[in-house]
């Protein structure tokens, strides 16, 4: 696996090296090892999925404080748009964001760690997102962070038709206000 530091230090692109023929392609997509030496160590508890349709908008969620979340994200079918927002309290890169597309065709996945907000805008007719977590969810700890913010300067690609969006992600907190709740 080729690991590539962002420009947001502690945000990860990882890529699976893929060894294909006429079949199809096998890829190690986690291997405990080499992630600890690239990354750090991080105890994955829990692994999560959701299927989203073209034009689905999820997040940009975090969890305050002890319950926050790091994440290895990746797309096992279809793409999406994925975002990370640093929200480290005294980080230089605060409110600034990572952009990166992960699909089935680029086997890429990003390590989101904790205390950043993440979400995906689904670009495929729709998508398989995979993730692992190294800790619980904790409905009072979460959080959602205005997914167009102008303070974020999140350029979202164009979707043909409306953004689908829960109603927690449309009431979103705008940058300014999330400060008063990290």
């Amino acid at each position: 696996m080729k690991f590539v530091e962002q420009y947001i230090k502690g945000v990860w692109l990882i890529e699976p090296v893929r060894h294909g023929d006429a079949r199809g392609y096998f890829c190690e997509s986690f291997k405990r090892g080499d992630f600890e030496r690239a990354i750090g160590k991080v105890d994955f508890l829990q692994d999560n999925e959701s299927l989203s349709s073209r034009g689905v908008l999820r997040g940009l969620h975090f969890q305050r404080g002890s319950y926050s979340q790091a994440k290895l994200v990746r797309v096992s079918q279809g793409a999406v748009y994925d975002v990370v927002v640093d929200l480290r309290k005294g980080s230089p890169t605060f409110g600034r964001h990572v952009a990166v597309e992960l699909s089935q065709e680029n086997g890429r996945q990003l390590f989101v760690p904790r205390h950043f907000a993440h979400g995906f805008l689904v670009l495929s007719e729709f998508a398989q997102f995979q993730y692992k977590v190294d800790n619980v969810y904790a409905p009072q700890a979460e959080a959602t962070l205005q997914y167009d913010d102008p303070a974020l300067g999140i350029e979202w690609p164009a979707v043909d038709g409306e953004l689908l969006l829960s109603e927690k992600d449309r009431k979103g907190l705008p940058l300014s206000e999330i400060l008063l709740t990290i």
